[in-house]
């Protein structure tokens, strides 16, 4: 969508990824708007003809200009800290359209959400409800909460980001949400809202959401006759998007999936793709530093690049897979290579055993960089966190700019 080749160069949308390169340095990222946008649209359309909201997962891609942007076109937000929900005000964002996730939510997050009146606390767990009604009571404010059901439905998907098993540390069994439901239905601080799961990330197939719906529906009909009405069901995000030769999710077969399922039902559907609206429109743009041939046979090609895991955690994290490709093709002959960065870790890297004809100073782009790169970056080895970039047609705009070791520095004191 928003990155192709002109004359043998790669470009964001109409922009070549040299000129950024020149004008900002390496490491950076660079995100194309064009590609949010067309993507979120996507979803839209996917989901026409039911009455539904978009609430993207701000942690997957926080940057206060894409926020911004996603304000711009009606987009709710789902978060999970007390700065989440700070970074969607200063962008504009409307704190009635922001549903507040997390299993671990703190005295100043709760009161920071009841104060703005955000529209629902996804609630996980007993405790967690017994908190906001009493935080609720005593800043005398009334907070509406849904209860994020664990379903035990298996995404299919990586163990680090399942999260709709029963083994999972988010949301409550169906059997003890119906009690918290009870409790909130007849506190006088609390209005029940919602409903709420959210089974992994990366998922691919349509049947999980299909399966994890049909469940909510089921807790759905069993609060109906406790005269417990609710005014959204929210089946979280986790569409699945292609990184290498995985399949992402068919998101017009999951729209009828949801159509089908909540035909005459009057509840308003609510989504939380963050991955599926930004992995894609992101590329980490990095140069090789050095390159270090195999010497002999059993050992490998490695070139030693200056973005690394401190920017880019995914790879070591999850084992994830992104495509690397140069910016520039020179027509050179290509072999396997290691593609690491600087930091003094094994594990330091970013893609292993890459067919690319590479030379020193090359620019090399990462795909399927704009979630959870940025989002996830760190300041490992004292190294500054890298620049953000995003492109809109023929124009790009340094929306972060890059950190510097006085800005490291800063926060810290000695005698």
């Amino acid at each position: 969508m928003g990155y192709a080749r002109r004359h043998g160069e790669l470009c964001a949308e109409g922009v070549p990824l040299q000129r950024i390169a020149t004008a900002v340095g390496t490491p950076v990222y660079v995100y194309s708007w064009r590609s949010v946008h067309e993507q979120y649209r996507r979803i839209e359309h996917a989901l026409a003809g039911v009455d539904h909201r978009i609430c993207y997962a701000v942690k997957a891609n926080s940057n206060l200009a894409i926020l911004a942007r996603l304000a711009e076109l009606g987009a709710g937000f789902d978060i999970v800290s007390g700065g989440e929900l700070e970074r969607v005000l200063r962008a504009g964002g409307d704190p009635k359209r922001v549903v507040f996730s997390g299993v671990g939510k703190s005295t100043a997050d709760i009161d920071f959400g009841i104060k703005c009146g955000i529209d629902a606390f996804n609630v996980e767990s007993a405790s967690e409800l017994a908190r906001l009604e009493a935080r609720a009571g005593l800043l005398g404010c009334n907070a509406r909460v849904s209860v994020r059901v664990n379903p035990d439905v298996d995404a299919n998907t990586h163990p680090y980001i399942a999260t709709g098993l029963k083994e999972s540390k988010f949301g409550v069994p169906p059997e003890q949400a119906l009690e918290l439901y009870c409790r909130a239905s007849a506190s006088p601080d609390l209005t029940v809202a919602g409903i709420d799961c959210h089974i992994g990330s990366q998922i691919v197939d349509v049947e999980p959401f299909e399966a994890a719906l049909t469940a909510l529906l089921q807790l759905v009909d069993a609060l109906d006759g406790e005269d417990i009405a609710l005014d959204h069901v929210d089946i979280g995000g986790g569409f699945g998007v292609t990184y290498g030769n995985e399949p992402a999710l068919d998101l017009d077969g999951l729209g009828e999936v949801i159509r089908r399922t909540l035909a005459d039902r009057t509840l308003q559907l609510r989504v939380e793709p963050g991955r599926s609206l930004v992995a894609d429109a992101g590329i980490l743009l990095t140069r090789v530093e050095y390159l270090k041939p195999a010497p002999a046979p059993g050992y490998r090609n490695i070139a030693v690049v200056d973005a690394a895991m401190n920017d880019l955690i995914r790879p070591a994290l999850y084992q994830a897979w992104h495509a690397v490709e140069p910016v520039v093709e020179d027509g050179g002959v290509p072999k396997p290579w290691d593609i690491v960065g600087p930091i003094c870790e094994t594990g330091d890297f970013l893609a292993l055993d890459r067919e690319l004809a590479l030379n020193e100073g090359d620019l090399l782009a990462i795909r399927g960089a704009g979630a959870y790169g940025f989002a996830q970056s760190s300041n490992y080895n004292t190294r500054p966190r890298a620049a953000e970039v995003l492109v809109t047609d023929e124009a790009f705009a340094v929306v972060r700019r890059r950190e510097t070791i006085s800005d490291l520095l800063g926060l810290e004191m000695f005698d």
